[in-house]
């Protein structure tokens, strides 16, 4: 039996990864205007934020379905099943979309897994996939190891602007003036598939303190952890975090990631976040 691993470009999973662990990527894009870019593809996260500077914000769009059946028709060729890994349904029909394309491809069993969440921590999903499709395991199994994974996967973020968030259509109006006019720091997170405010902070400084305390919550009480500090364009604060972070929690594996385009049209410029689960 041998197992293909796939995702879209909202894990934000570093090329020279994806190539060391064969992980199959479907683009989601951004739209200028008229001008469609495959994030990953042809647009960096550091030409997008340099884009919407002079420029206004972007749309989003999921990948269409027939690159789906294209990506998967071609693995049919060499594996015998597929292990699909994408962004929350709450946000993106991209889930959606590859259920819709397993379902019109012969010779190859198509199982779709639902992160609930984007950027690294739905990349964690792909990376465990991966290698234990390189050790032979079976999609069950796989998808198995992915929903006990879930358990105990956790994702907060802080948004300086809730702006983006709000004419996306993932925050509310209200929610958005309400914050706008106290100047909080938004902590946010998944609940139910779809972006929530999880706690309202007055400053950038502790709303990044509260995600330290969340994760010694889980971290603290012993076990071997693999986290990720994620930045939309502050990578050198970010750096600086995750060395404090490393320095705090010895039991903690670190990884340094970014939102993309896609997630950073949502999120906006100076966003940070962390995630992480039990290994």
């Amino acid at each position: 039996m041998k197992t293909a691993v796939v995702t879209d470009s909202t894990a934000y999973i570093p090329k020279e990864l994806r190539e060391k662990w064969n992980i199959h990527m479907i683009p989601l894009s951004v739209i200028f205007d008229n001008e469609t870019y495959r994030e990953e593809i042809d647009i960096s996260a550091e030409a997008f934020y340099e884009e919407v500077k002079q420029r206004d914000l972007p749309t989003t769009s999921m990948p269409p379905i027939g690159e789906f059946v294209q990506l998967f028709e071609k693995l049919a060729g060499d594996y015998d099943s597929v292990i699909s890994i994408h962004l929350s349904s709450g946000i993106s029909g991209t889930y959606q979309g590859a259920v819709s394309a397993g379902e019109m491809v012969e010779g190859i069993n198509v199982s779709v897994f639902d992160s609930e969440v984007s950027a690294m921590p739905q990349g964690f999903y792909a990376l465990e996939a991966a290698k234990m499709a390189e050790q032979g395991r079976s999609a069950e199994e796989i998808i198995a190891r992915l929903n006990e994974v879930k358990e105990s996967a956790k994702a907060y973020f802080m948004v300086d602007d809730l702006s983006h968030l709000q004419r996306g259509g993932r925050l509310s109006s209200a929610q958005a003036l309400i914050g706008s006019l106290l100047q909080v720091k938004p902590l946010l997170h998944f609940e139910d598939k779809k972006i929530v405010p999880f706690e309202k902070v007055r400053t950038r400084k502790k709303a990044l303190n509260r995600v330290v305390e969340l994760l010694a919550e889980d971290a603290g009480s012993g076990g071997e952890y693999r986290a990720v500090v994620i930045h939309a364009n502050r990578e050198e604060e970010a750096r600086e975090w995750k060395s404090e972070l490393e320095a705090q929690f010895p039991n903690v594996e670190f990884m340094l990631s970014y939102f993309g385009p896609v997630i950073g049209t949502h999120l906006g410029e100076g966003s940070m976040g962390m995630g992480w689960y039990k290994k």
